[in-house]
């Protein structure tokens, strides 16, 4: 699958060239030939709350403002209330505080935690389920029409993924568009920074859609509803939590997205059928990006 030339549609693309996010590594290969990859860096990052230590979490190191505000404000450390003074970032010590006009509801009923990259062990709180109470979802509408475009076009965006794997992407979109392409060793990590963009920008979730290269668990399905986002797709598989909870807060959940074929398990009422699969090209099922890594 040829590669896009033009990014211009990106508001944030993926730049698999970024000296930082990789380096060059040789090792042999299965003929015991020499063999030179590049391989996707990991560095922790720890996010502070005023003066409260709050996590630390192992990154690919791009764009950690938006990680540090993505990650507050989805496990409901920051509120709508909540009033952002500064958020600072130094990249000798690697460490975020995100400041606010005053102390929060968290900070000393909080105890250290660290994430890993392992997406199976992303931290949850159970603030963030507690949070899902008060969700209502907005009714936006969703073309099939535009679920094919953004699978084409996101899937031959250059990335990470292609250049070195061992990677996630969440796409935010709007229509047939994707605004905001970001990756990280994580899915949850990636999440968290557009959620961290959002909220620095000011963006509205109503009209928008979260595209992952990844699978569709409990974790992406609660991030997704948090941050208002009424559609998430994916090109892998499902958990069964992960679709319960969406079924539970009213989010449309979209799987198995390759080529003419997906899977909708829940919010089926807000699609619009408005493209005949068979006038999309298929993908064959042994070809194409992964997408359960």
């Amino acid at each position: 699958m040829a590669q896009l030339d033009d990014l211009s549609d990106y508001l944030i693309a993926p730049d698999p060239g970024a000296t930082r996010l990789t380096r060059a590594v040789t090792g042999t290969d299965q003929n015991g030939q020499p063999v030179d990859l590049n391989v996707v860096e990991e560095r922790p990052l720890t996010i502070y709350l005023n003066r409260q230590e709050i996590v630390t979490a192992m990154t690919i190191g791009d764009y950690p403002e938006y990680l540090a505000l993505g990650f507050l404000r989805n496990q409901g450390m920051l509120r709508d209330g909540d009033t952002i003074t500064g958020v600072d970032y130094d990249e000798e010590l690697e460490v975020v505080v995100v400041r606010t006009d005053s102390q929060t509801t968290y900070e000393d009923k909080l105890q250290k935690k660290t994430r890993t990259s392992g997406c199976a062990v992303g931290t949850v709180f159970g603030d963030m389920m507690e949070g899902l109470e008060g969700v209502t979802l907005p009714a936006t509408q969703v073309r099939t029409s535009d679920l094919y475009a953004l699978a084409g076009q996101i899937n031959r965006t250059p990335s990470l993924y292609l250049a070195a794997g061992a990677i996630h992407g969440t796409i935010l979109c709007q229509g047939n568009r994707p605004l905001v392409y970001m990756e990280d060793v994580g899915r949850h990590n990636a999440v968290d920074k557009i959620a961290g963009w959002m909220l620095s920008e000011g963006v509205s979730a109503a009209d928008k859609l979260l595209y992952t290269t990844g699978r569709l668990t409990s974790e992406m399905v609660i991030k997704t509803a948090l941050m208002g986002i009424p559609v998430l797709a994916s090109r892998s598989g499902f958990t069964a939590w992960g679709v319960e909870i969406a079924q539970q807060v009213g989010l449309t959940l979209i799987g198995r997205m390759k080529g003419q074929r997906f899977v909708c398990l829940s919010g089926e009422g807000r699609l619009i059928r408005d493209a005949d699969p068979a006038s999309v090209a298929d993908e064959p099922r042994k070809l194409g990006r992964k997408g359960s890594a």
